[in-house]
């Protein structure tokens, strides 16, 4: 964008336009009129409006940051105001890192958050804060991850603030959570809450998260501990302990802050003690304080399907680990047995009588259900076949502001066909006309070169610091690459690269391609083609045999380089994280995803990647079966038979890699062949343009939260219907919904 004249600017004012206050605190980044207008939606009992739950969100500000953005367009580096001088010198130069995420369900809540924002939908968002947050990743080549953890302050990160009593500026706002021993003793917890800000580009208007920490004085030693690490499995009272305190945690919140929201929306099962405690203030206003004594098993049930009128729930995966299962005498560990009761008529686990499973009872009480992709939905449907009839798909999207590099959006600004895209990403179908356009061509290939020698710059930094680091630590180099010197030894612009990055996990067989290296090098010796596999992402610090595939790719680093005469070099990065992931995703030449089909519920990385227009090499699972377009926007290979003839096991036996690694092999020399070429080239670029032109409109969050609104029948004022409505015209996810009015 170009930047603003700063002449005629009175830049204290516009500090102080920034700046805006309520009763429980003082905020920076809006005006007061947004900040009024956003809480007047959210606690007036006559507009509709949505409390968002999850485990996670992420939003690290190195890679959106749009108070930060201001503030640098405008020149404004102070101000003579003691509190707009503070306000402005956190924002510029305070933390950008927030560790209160692990993976995809945390980065696709906070690209969801920022679509609602930017299309100003009255959502209050509830998660956890953790106070060393997700584990921090080093990596040794000869131990593979090492996971630690170091605490991160919210008190000094922008954009976080913890709220304040009303009236009293100097007394933390906290709830009372209450907890049960196993003799219905109440153990109360207490959560202080923390508001961040997720302020939309044009900075008139936000999406309120409020970060539940339980780490506060009064709160139980065991609480406060549950309250440190996100995604604690040291035990499973330890993750159950998790569970509860942001499910029973919601409803306190919002009576708390006065917020009046008619639905609750459930992303995954993580937070399902909310339905607990809507059943249960059913039963007590019905009964009165002695429910639990007077109750029916059949008062329960009328009482869930009252609770279930305002709850929608979107199941992300479809992997064993990703649902949560625990045992009954668990559960009497921190929850009343009146609450058991409940659990014994609602959620069951067929497979296991001595647990419950909380994604049953997610599934039964909710008004509307959806998948994440299409594909997703079918394997839903048979894996919960009594709910079938309540599965939708929507999709899942990508904020495109966030992952559009900054290259990427000077070429989409640089044509006015692409213009207004930062709002409406429906107008990249617009890139369609630009397709033989030769100055449009020309540009993409420039930024693209940018992008890439950004990326390839980034990683033979990384390679030379690990080596003289190498005489300093205790950490041994994680890259063959850094134990070595001479010609050679480092990556090249220019050359093909791939990129992978994401959670290792053995369904997403990060090896895939390396389970025969001779047929991999073959076709790059015969035609002399350097290849550059650029690696990175984290494995859970339980999860030894997704730590085991960081590992391989470490050990097969020197071999790849040595059988194809150092044509191929293969890199991991450690410390995977937002910023690194936009780097990837903008300055490879192709992304891969290889997982074991139909495992992979919907995967967004590959979206990022076409948001920059790079094309995707796939297995046909998750969005891809959707992003494909019959070869327009990338390539696919392996297994695609119908998925009841696909097995949802994760035994190495079963997990295809001979039949889906040959089938790489066989296509391999073709991408190469398009990408080295010259008079093939131009089908690579065609490929690059048809991601902007056919997935930007489609796999962006804009266009996924007007499904959701529609689906969810949520009422809204009417100029957002219609901007709504014209983004749910991009696509329709569930072809069972596309022709409803």
């Amino acid at each position: 964008m170009k930047k603003t004249s700063t002449a005629l600017i009175d830049k204290d004012q516009v500090l102080q336009d920034m700046l805006a206050t309520n009763s429980y605190g003082t905020f920076f980044g809006v005006s007061q009129k947004v900040l009024d207008q956003v809480w007047k939606n959210l606690t007036s009992p006559d507009i509709d409006s949505a409390v968002y739950i999850s485990m996670e969100i992420a939003a690290d500000r190195d890679t959106f940051h749009p108070v930060k953005s201001r503030l640098q367009d405008l020149d404004i580096t102070g101000s003579t105001n003691r509190l707009l001088d503070s306000f402005t010198n956190k924002f510029l130069y305070g933390p950008e890192k927030i560790p209160n995420y692990g993976g995809g369900l945390g980065v696709l809540s906070g690209d969801t958050l920022k679509s609602f924002a930017d299309c100003k939908i009255p959502v209050i968002a509830v998660s956890l804060l953790y106070r060393k947050g997700y584990f921090s990743q080093m990596v040794d080549s000869k131990v593979g991850q090492i996971s630690w953890s170091r605490n991160w302050a919210p008190e000094d990160t922008p954009g976080i603030y913890l709220l304040h009593k009303a009236g009293s500026p100097d007394k933390p706002l906290e709830i009372e959570v209450p907890f049960y021993n196993h003799d219905d003793q109440l153990v109360m917890t207490y959560a202080r809450l923390w508001l961040k800000m997720e302020i939309n580009h044009r900075l008139d208007f936000f999406v309120p998260q409020i970060l539940l920490d339980y780490s506060c004085p009064n709160s139980p030693e065991w609480i406060k501990n549950a309250a440190q690490n996100l995604y604690d499995s040291s035990s499973e009272k330890m993750k159950i302990t998790q569970r509860r305190m942001l499910g029973a945690g919601v409803i306190p919140t919002m009576k708390a802050l006065g917020i009046h929201s008619q639905t609750i929306h459930l992303n995954e099962q993580h937070g399902v003690a909310v339905i607990l405690t809507q059943i249960v203030d059913h039963l007590c206003e019905k009964l009165g304080k002695n429910y639990h004594e007077k109750a029916t098993d059949q008062d329960i049930l009328d009482a869930a399907k009252t609770v279930a009128e305002d709850i929608v729930y979107t199941i992300h995966t479809p992997v064993k680990a990703g649902h949560d299962r625990f045992h009954k005498d668990l559960h009497r560990a921190v929850g009343h047995s009146f609450c058991q009761r409940i659990l014994q008529l609602m959620a069951q686990d067929g497979d296991r009588s001595s647990e419950f499973n909380f994604t049953t009872l997610a599934m039964k009480v909710n008004r509307a259900t959806n998948s994440v992709s299409r594909l997703h939905k079918d394997v839903t449907c048979r894996q919960f076949p009594e709910f079938a009839d309540k599965i939708s798909a929507i999709t899942n999207g990508v904020h495109h502001l966030t992952w559009i590099s900054d290259a990427k959006a000077e070429l989409y600004d640089s044509f006015t066909e692409l213009d207004g895209w930062r709002d409406d990403p429906g107008v990249f179908e617009n890139a369609f006309k630009l397709k033989d356009n030769k100055r449009f061509r020309s540009f993409l290939e420039r930024s693209w070169q940018t992008d890439n020698r950004t990326l390839i710059g980034y990683v033979n930094e990384m390679l030379v610091r690990h080596r003289n680091q190498m005489q300093e630590t205790w950490i041994d180099p994680p890259n063959f690459l850094s134990h070595i010197t001479g010609p050679g030894t480092s990556l090249e612009p220019g050359v093909f690269t791939i990129g992978f990055a994401r959670r290792f996990s053995t369904y997403k067989r990060a090896d895939l391609i390396f389970e025969d290296i001779e047929k991999l090098v073959e076709p790059l010796l015969a035609n002399n083609w350097p290849v550059n596999f650029i690696f990175a992402g984290k494995a859970h610090p339980s999860d030894e045999p997704g730590k085991a595939l960081i590992k391989m790719i470490l050990d097969c680093q020197q071999e790849l380089f040595e059988k194809s005469k150092g044509l191929v070099k293969l890199v991991f990065i450690p410390g995977y994280d937002m910023a690194i992931a936009k780097m990837m995703v903008a300055g490879v030449h192709a992304w891969l995803n290889s997982p074991k089909r139909p495992l992979e519920a919907s995967g967004t990385s590959g979206m990022k990647s076409a948001m920059n227009g790079i094309p995707n090499i796939s297995i046909m699972d998750g969005w891809w079966a959707e992003g494909y377009h019959d070869g327009k926007t990338g390539w696919k290979f392996g297994y695609e038979d119908d998925i009841e003839h696909g097995s949802l096991s994760e035994d190495r036996q079963e997990m295809l890699y001979e039949e889906d690694s040959n089938a790489f092999y066989r296509l391999f020399p073709e991408i190469l062949t398009t990408f080295y070429h010259p008079e093939h080239f131009p089908k690579f670029i065609d490929k690059c343009i048809m991601n902007i032109a056919l997935n930007c409109p489609i796999f962006n969050t804009h266009r996924m939260i007007a499904e959701y609104l529609d689906r969810y029948q949520l009422k809204i004022p009417a100029p957002l219907t219609r901007k709504l409505e014209k983004l749910k015209k991009n696509y329709c996810s569930d072809e069972s919904y596309c022709n409803k009015p």
